[in-house]
């Protein structure tokens, strides 16, 4: 069976709260290998570790990173930098911990201040360049300075998550040696720039997501209850499979080897065996 990630998974989102363990069954039954969670507030650090750990009794090769994302960076305060720093110095004898994330900037969203977001985003790049850690992306609407940002730096790679942007972004991304996330947005047939990238970008520049709860595929848009869960990777992957031509199980392992080329923490962690297992609950 080829490996099945979900490179972008908020396991810990409120949407959750009342059936958890079930989604990761779910997961777990339609094939899914592992899933990477992104904190997104310093409040969440403990508790995205401890879920992460917990799901990866179920899901061997769980992972999770550590970060302030810009939604929430209203809310957030300088003190949250330093929390973020002892957090992921604490982290880093943990082989699950693979980087810093979800961090970006949000142009898309009118009330976000785009200093105030600037200043914890850039702060958040230098603590990985620091650590010499990948970075999970937000970029919506904001590629552009997101990579004049990169450039000034030595951020060892990463993922654009959701990505949306245009071939010649995409191309500056990996020059820097970022990946694109693909997920729900792809499976819509009129989401005709989506679909063109996901197309005809390099096979090795790609990584499938689900951004579980947010973004469902095409498939739940009309049902009542539109929340997306990690099981959907698998016929997201079938989506992007027919989209390039591809087996299905040749796509989720060339996405998989993506994944993990671009955050080599979550490589050792398989490599190492120790995803068999997790120890800390």
């Amino acid at each position: 069976m080829a490996l099945c990630l979900d490179t972008h998974c908020h396991l810990d989102a409120d949407e959750f709260v009342t059936d958890r363990d079930a989604i990761i069954q779910r997961a777990a039954q339609s094939g899914v290998s592992g899933l990477l969670i992104p904190a997104v507030r310093a409040r969440d650090f403990q508790s995205v570790k401890h879920l992460a750990h917990h799901a990866a009794q179920t899901l061997p090769a769980t992972c999770y990173t550590l970060g302030i994302h810009p939604i929430y960076t209203p809310e957030a305060k300088e003190s949250d930098l330093l929390t973020l720093r002892q957090s992921v110095i604490s982290a880093m004898d943990d082989p699950r911990f693979v980087g810093i994330g979800e961090i970006g900037l949000d142009y898309f969203l009118p009330d976000l201040d785009a200093h105030h977001q600037a200043f914890f985003f850039e702060e958040q790049l230098d603590l990985a360049e620091e650590f010499d850690l990948p970075v999970i992306l937000h970029v919506r609407r904001s590629q552009d300075a997101i990579l004049k940002a990169l450039r000034s730096r030595k951020v060892c790679g990463g993922i654009a998550h959701a990505f949306n942007g245009s071939f010649q972004q995409a191309e500056h991304f990996m020059r820097l040696n970022f990946v694109m996330g693909f997920g729900g947005a792809m499976t819509f047939p009129r989401a005709l720039q989506i679909r063109r990238l996901a197309k005809e970008l390099p096979f090795e520049s790609l990584v499938l997501e689900t951004d579980a709860p947010d973004i469902p595929p095409a498939w739940l848009a009309h049902q009542e209850c539109r929340r997306n869960e990690p099981a959907e990777l698998p016929q997201i992957s079938s989506v992007l499979a027919e989209i390039r031509s591809s087996l299905i199980t040749q796509t989720q392992s060339i996405c998989s080897s993506n994944a993990l080329r671009v955050i080599p923490r979550w490589a050792r962690l398989l490599e190492s065996g120790q995803f068999i297992n997790s120890s800390q609950q």
